[in-house]
């Protein structure tokens, strides 16, 4: 696909700060009834929120804010240890009504608009494939996007982020699924093993209710089909695949 940009500059950014290097890749949805209505706001300098790019849902391209400058599109957010990602990221929306207006698929010209766009965007930046992620990634407390419709799976396929192979079922272990209240040494490896992949944990034996948030964020990006917050065997399978991926030890 060629890759046709519309220029619409926002005045939503600013200069990143000295030394930052663009190493994380971050997908929103717009959650706003129409392409044109999320445009009109990321422009908007009373609304002070943008992004670098656009991609309508016929798969038109806009360009709001330079790759060198820093949108301001991530808000609260950590991933692997860093806070703050509007400094570190290229962040992309997606024209989508979202989960307050109608949440749908998103449509195939879109998604191959998405494709070339990003291939575009990792050709010029060293941005590793777990760096590619979603909003509910980095701020699973505040944001659902671009959500459990999105088709991470096709992306990875495309060769930008990961996807754990081997989706059939596993009993990887006998043990009975972990859920709000529990607390102990299975909860404690738990948030480890979350947080050596990129989510915001720390070492603590209670699953309260961040725990849960980074649950269902994972379960929105890796297992789309089941969003309860519960982590079962599938769940623990789906995670060890995705920290050999990334070259990460899983104890």
């Amino acid at each position: 696909m060629t890759l046709t940009i519309i220029e619409r500059p926002s005045a939503n950014h600013d200069a990143r700060p000295d030394g930052a290097k663009v190493d994380t890749l971050v997908l929103h949805y717009t959650d706003m009834l129409s392409a044109e209505a999320a445009l009109r706001r990321l422009c908007d300098s009373l609304a002070e929120v943008s992004a670098h790019y656009l991609i309508a849902e016929d798969g038109a391209v806009f360009r709001l804010v330079p790759e060198q400058r820093r949108a301001w599109h991530a808000g609260r957010s950590r991933w692997r240890g860093v806070e703050g990602l509007n400094a570190t990221s290229i962040g992309i929306e997606l024209a989508n009504p979202g989960h307050s207006n109608g949440y749908r698929p998103f449509p195939a010209a879109q998604m191959e608009a998405l494709i070339t766009l990003a291939r575009d965007v990792l050709g010029r930046h060293p941005i590793p494939s777990r760096n590619v992620v979603g909003h509910s990634d980095i701020a699973p407390e505040r944001k659902l996007d671009p959500g459990e419709l999105f088709d991470w799976r096709q992306l990875a396929e495309a060769g930008i982020g990961l996807w754990p192979s081997g989706d059939a079922s596993h009993s990887v272990n006998a043990n009975p699924p972990l859920g709000m209240g529990d607390h102990g040494p299975r909860v404690t490896r738990l948030r480890r093993r979350l947080a050596r992949y990129g989510y915001g944990l720390g070492d603590d034996d209670r699953f309260g209710p961040h725990t849960q948030a980074v649950v269902i964020a994972f379960q929105r990006h890796f297992r789309p089909e089941r969003l309860d917050g519960s982590w079962d065997g599938e769940c623990d399978h789906r995670l060890s695949r995705l920290l050999a991926l990334a070259g990460e030890p899983d104890d």
